[in-house]
């Protein structure tokens, strides 16, 4: 069952929303930013935090986001330029991939989805890359309920879960928030 995300935005039920930025993120465009060119899609972009850094790294950057309060919210907090805008929708069903993106990137969205969704995931994924385009993906491992959202989800099983559409350049432990640290892996993926 999906949750219903407006009601959390609307209510500012958003302990997931730290103010800024993922650190894994940030730590990955300081250390590679000047390179980085294109398009990139953050889906499930919540208030835009993500979105901007993006922006700021020299790329153009598409916010998605299922909530129309947080669409709103990302727009008044990050003023939509040529670089980075804001959109009302939803990743899994979003677009044919007509004009896929150079990155996707997205941080713990995976987690937050009911699991019978993944392969939906998955799919969106392989759809809004393009071949030789990027897949940016921090995943929070082991959340403290299994209950969810976030849902637990292993190493393991994001492996097999895309490297179908894509082939793994390399995974890590990024730099995260306190309360995280150690619980999220970071996965870079090339579209086959």
């Amino acid at each position: 069952m999906q949750r219903d995300w407006e009601t959390h935005y609307q209510a500012g039920d958003t302990p997931w929303d730290h103010g800024g930025p993922a650190p894994g993120l940030l730590d990955f465009l300081t250390r590679r930013g000047g390179a980085l060119r294109g398009r990139v899609l953050v889906p499930g972009c919540g208030f835009g935090h993500d979105a901007r850094a993006w922006a700021e790294a020299g790329l153009e950057a598409v916010g998605l986001d299922v909530a129309p309060s947080a669409v709103a919210r990302a727009k008044q907090l990050h003023r939509e330029t040529a670089q980075v805008r804001f959109a009302e929708g939803d990743f899994l069903g979003a677009g044919s991939g007509a004009d896929p993106f150079d990155w996707l990137f997205e941080h713990t969205l995976y987690c937050a989805i009911d699991p019978a969704l993944r392969d939906a995931y998955a799919a969106a994924a392989g759809r809004h890359v393009r071949p030789g385009g990027h897949f940016l993906a921090i995943h929070y491992l082991t959340p403290s309920s299994p209950e969810g959202p976030p849902f637990p989800c292993s190493r393991e099983e994001i492996l097999g879960r895309f490297d179908r559409d894509f082939e793994l350049v390399e995974d890590w432990n990024p730099p995260g928030w306190e309360a995280r640290l150690g619980r999220e892996w970071m996965f870079w993926w090339r579209r086959r």
